[in-house]
């Protein structure tokens, strides 16, 4: 909203979108893939106690039940490993970035051709300034793997809301002195305060930091990471694809592709990322004692709660898209126009974030098995997908031919991995693993294929009711007429409150389990604050 007010969609928001892609692209290749795929599962291995350093649970030395008071020892040192490498590493990597902002600009702006030659230098001076951003950043993933291995989650989800909020304080308080460069100042000093915190609860949880070059899990993380590394670097170049033929569509694309993906990315970020992460360190934990009826339990229970809670937002997002786009975006330079395209945009992105959603537990699935390598090819496969699909419709469709191109990636990936884990899990059922235990909501098909399919019927059901109220509700509201705020925000609670209900209630009544643990949740807490 902030960004929309100051500077609109314009080609400055194009340059400090580009500009911040070089750390995102950075962190997600060093340290948000080997978060979730290698860290969170060997930290979560060593954060329980009477760990042999040199035995992992493959061979015969699976982690006891109970866990210790205060940290494990190995624990102290394995961070203290990744921390003191890390440290010296991103430090590099930072002044690389700073010294060849230029060319990084250049590459991945398009060049002279695709983009505006008067936007290249702008591009650059803003790298330079986001340059630091790239060891703040990755430090805080780190220290956010200990914290999730040690199943702390608050304060890396305030973390994450404080480095946004960099932004938003400094465009309003920088803005008129250094324009655009107030964005970049602003992920700047997000990103600081970001790092801080989360080493400040690092810390209470009573790990200190201790220099180490080495330890025995590294080449574990080392070895889980490869495949990742791999698949990233080709999920790096069709950012970068992305970003060049969007910036041959006009100077506006990537901007409105970058707010429709952050209203595509709220509720995946609300959902399925969320519950995902906050199952990996169990997952990882099941796995490696060998209890593969409750990793299958945990993982459905997991899979029904993201279906549950994914399908209700993204049927109000869409039948909401266009008050929703106005209320947060359209102000100052940011019009009319530039809230027609976003919501075209919004619109296909929605039906990706479906199958998106779905796919994260699927994803951490494997992580947890200490299975890297399937994800990562089927990300390949996925990446092929994309650009197929984008250099056939970005002539006919212009940036929305990518819109689509990303949700065919999305839909292609999803698919595979749920018929992969199908199938890792079926055959590991054949070969009569330990704790085999029948449980109605095993995750495998020959078994429980009914009951799956009837609880997604009913979600389907329920969601159907949920858009026939909606529906119902903002055609009694009237058209929309003169655009205004009060109006539209009438017309997102009327709508989404009543489609919301509706949705609930209707789940309720099927006698949906997730539904109602949800419900008893609820009462429990509104019964804690009375």
């Amino acid at each position: 909203m902030v960004i929309a007010s100051y500077f609109g969609a314009t080609g400055l928001v194009s340059a400090f979108t580009v500009a911040g892609t070089a750390p995102r692209m950075l962190y997600d290749f060093l340290v948000g893939g080997m978060l979730s795929a290698a860290l969170v599962p060997v930290l979560s291995d060593y954060a329980r106690v009477n760990r042999d350093p040199k035995r992992g649970p493959e061979q015969g030395n699976p982690p006891p039940e109970v866990t210790q008071v205060g940290p494990n020892p190995e624990l102290v040192r394995l961070v203290g490993a990744l921390l003191s490498l890390a440290v010296v590493s991103l430090a590099g990597l930072a002044l690389l970035m700073y010294f060849f902002a230029p060319q990084v600009a250049g590459l991945l702006a398009g060049g002279l051709d695709d983009f505006d030659p008067a936007l290249l230098p702008l591009t650059s001076r803003l790298l330079r300034l986001m340059a630091p951003v790239v060891w703040f950043l990755s430090m805080a993933g780190l220290l956010t793997a200990v914290l999730f291995a040690l199943q702390r989650f608050s304060i890396p989800a305030l973390a994450t809301a404080v480095y946004n909020l960099g932004t938003v304080v400094a465009a309003p308080l920088l803005a008129g002195h250094v324009g655009i460069a107030s964005l970049a100042a602003g992920v700047l000093a997000g990103s600081m305060v970001q790092f801080a915190l989360m080493a400040w609860d690092v810390r209470r949880a009573g790990l200190k930091f201790t220099f180490h070059w080495s330890h025995p899990a590294l080449a574990r993380i080392v070895r889980l990471y490869l495949p990742i590394a791999a698949g990233l670097i080709v999920a790096q170049f069709q950012v970068g694809l992305d970003r060049r033929l969007a910036s041959g569509t006009g100077v506006q694309s990537i901007a409105w592709m970058s707010k429709a993906t952050t209203l595509q990315q709220l509720p995946l970020g609300m959902i399925s990322v969320a519950i995902s992460l906050a199952a990996l360190p169990r997952l990882s934990q099941q796995f490696a004692a060998g209890e593969e009826g409750v990793y299958r339990a945990t993982l459905a229970r997991g899979l029904r709660m993201v279906l549950v809670l994914i399908v209700p937002l993204l049927v109000g997002l869409g039948l909401l898209a266009e008050p929703a786009v106005r209320v947060l975006f359209e102000r100052g330079q940011f019009t009319a126009a530039d809230t027609a395209q976003v919501e075209s945009a919004l619109h296909v992105y929605l039906v990706g974030a479906f199958f998106a959603a779905l796919d994260f537990p699927l994803i951490y699935a494997f992580y947890a098995r200490n299975n890297t390598l399937l994800p990562a090819l089927v990300g390949l496969l996925s990446v092929l997908v994309y650009a197929v699909v984008a250099l056939l419709l970005l002539e006919g469709l212009g940036f929305l031919g990518l819109v689509w191109a990303d949700t065919a990636k999305q839909c292609a990936h999803a698919v595979i991995m749920l018929a992969l884990l199908y199938w890792k899990l079926e055959s590991v059922s054949r070969r009569g693993g330990p704790d085999q235990a029948e449980d109605e909501s095993d995750f495998r098909p020959k078994r429980n294929f009914g009951s799956n399919v009837r609880s997604a019927a009913t979600v389907v059901g329920a969601a159907a009711a949920m858009g026939l109220v909606m529906v119902w509700l903002l055609s009694l509201l009237g058209p929309v007429g003169t655009p205004s705020l009060s109006n539209d925000i009438m017309r997102i609670v009327v709508g989404g409150g009543g489609g919301a209900l509706a949705y609930a209630g209707a789940l309720l009544l099927a006698g949906q389990p997730e539904a109602w643990q949800l419900y008893r949740a609820a009462l429990r807490l509104v019964r804690l604050e009375r």
